[in-house]
């Protein structure tokens, strides 16, 4: 069945609305699989190209000269984990040869060197945030190298978001006490569901008392911030289920919460291989579980900051969601002014002002590159002015819930109503739903809008998703 981008829309808009036993009518979905990027980046990944390379790359480094005043934001990524959780679709190496982690620690810190000889402008590094993979299957030593090159190179200020994330299964209370001396200041749990038979079934058992634990121990050393990472949709997961961990959750009371949907994509990501389909719950279960889970934060008084975030009233994320100074990049959601983003190691993805750039995706090519002293960047994007405008409009769509018209008029000479006529058409079966409306000045996203649109009406904005075939590629908005 073919529809055209605005009648694909239109078609899964009556699905949000139906009653949950619509949703189990198999034809329907068959017909209707709305599919759209989580927009952590615009352009997204895919659309990277591999004749973007180191030197393209380094003349944008060397570019921040142009810019001084713009501070910087770092990721680095640590691929390995001790073992395979199902579910993954990260980019990883299951491992318990630690030689490699201490081989890789080293070739991050020579890629540090690599990054910062030709670095131009600010120093300043207001987020550091740790992704895997497992950061903390790192050893103490390992983390003081990395930590100690990290400061060498950058000024950490003291306002600054330095996260880290914690598999519950890797650290002690001594190894906790090591990332607070390090200067993490917040972490991330991944907890997903504590369900015990949606636990094995995804390969991920850490009991509830565990978690409660860490959490525990992080609070008494004095952490600003701590995060739960939940997944709905996984296998063998059923409301009554889902429903026990959300009260155990509420009663640990993390600062933040991201409530993930799983997507389940098999033939992309082998790991999900090993998840019996007969375990997926339907798409009534799915979205039941959604709803239930949503209902009962916010009863417990967390805010709901954006597609899949939930914070407490006095975290800055949830004030800076109130202020309208909401940001976004690759980690998600942040409380930080848009900053350059700095990405070490294999996989990881560098923002510097109008590029974007992957480095190698294997571990072994990634290490052969900093082994010649060669920045290790497989592909990349040099943005064109028409993705600066629509990367900026998905963005303010995404973080703000509105678009003010005359401030891209301005800003980028235009005339907002004519550059997205096609846009805007695209945009009347959402308003006709209530999810957005289309004022004459801005574009404003309701509060339906944001809990359940907000992909739908920033992929309006979108050139590169032409058709049902160049979205086969991302998870389901259902």
């Amino acid at each position: 069945m073919s529809l055209s981008p605005s009648s694909l829309i239109e078609r899964s808009l009556t699905l949000i609305k139906s009653e949950f036993d619509h949703f189990g009518d198999s034809t329907i979905m068959k017909e209707v699989d709305i599919r759209a990027p989580r927009y952590t980046s615009y352009p997204t990944a895919d659309r990277f190209v591999e004749a973007f390379g180191p030197e393209d790359y380094i003349r944008h480094l060397q570019a921040r000269e142009m810019r001084p005043a713009v501070p910087l934001s770092v990721y680095v990524h640590i691929p390995f984990c001790s073992a395979l959780c199902y579910y993954c679709a990260c980019s990883k190496k299951i491992t318990r040869n630690y030689e490699k982690a201490e081989r890789y620690v080293r070739h991050l810190v020579a890629e540090l060197s690599l990054v910062d000889a030709r670095l131009g402008g600010d120093r300043r590094l207001l987020q550091l945030h740790l992704g895997g993979g497992t950061p903390t299957f790192l050893k103490e030593r390992e983390l003081r190298i990395l930590m100690s090159a990290l400061r060498e190179h950058y000024a950490l200020s003291s306002s600054g978001e330095y996260s880290i994330e914690v598999d519950p299964r890797t650290v002690d209370d001594e190894k906790m006490a090591l990332l607070s001396e390090l200067g993490f200041n917040r972490i991330s749990l991944g907890v997903q569901d504590f369900d015990r038979q949606v636990q094995t079934a995804i390969n991920r058992v850490q009991p509830e008392t565990l978690v409660q634990s860490v959490l525990d121990r992080a609070r008494s050393l004095g952490f600003e911030s701590t995060n739960f990472d939940l997944i709905y949709g996984l296998p063998r997961q059923t409301l009554a289920g889902f429903e026990k961990t959300i009260d155990s959750v509420i009663a640990m009371r993390p600062d933040r919460i991201a409530l993930y949907s799983y997507a389940h994509m098999p033939l992309v990501f082998k790991s999900q291989r090993l998840i019996s389909i007969n375990d997926m719950p339907n798409v009534a279960t799915s979205q039941a579980v959604f709803r239930m889970a949503n209902e009962r934060l916010e009863a417990a008084g967390y805010e709901y900051i954006g597609m899949d975030h939930y914070a407490l009233p006095d975290d800055p994320l949830a004030k800076a969601h109130r202020n309208g100074l909401l940001h976004r990049n690759f980690q998600g959601y942040t409380t930080q002014p848009d900053c350059d983003l700095v990405a070490l190691g294999s996989s990881s993805i560098s923002r510097i002002g109008s590029c974007y750039s992957q480095n190698q995706k294997s571990t072994n090519d990634y290490n052969d590159c900093i082994s010649q002293g060669i920045l290790p960047t497989q592909r990349g994007l040099e943005l064109s002015r028409d993705d600066m405008l629509r990367r900026a409009i998905i963005m303010a769509i995404m973080c703000q819930g509105e678009v003010d018209k005359e401030t891209f008029e301005v800003n980028y000479l235009i005339d907002f109503n004519q550059y997205f006529a096609e846009e805007l058409l695209a945009l009347e079966p959402l308003m006709q739903a209530g999810m957005v409306d289309d004022e004459s000045s801005r574009i404003v996203v309701t509060a339906t809008g944001r809990r359940e649109a907000l992909r739908l009406i920033s992929a309006c904005f979108d050139r590169y998703l032409s058709d049902q075939k160049s979205r086969a590629r991302y998870s389901k908005v259902l």
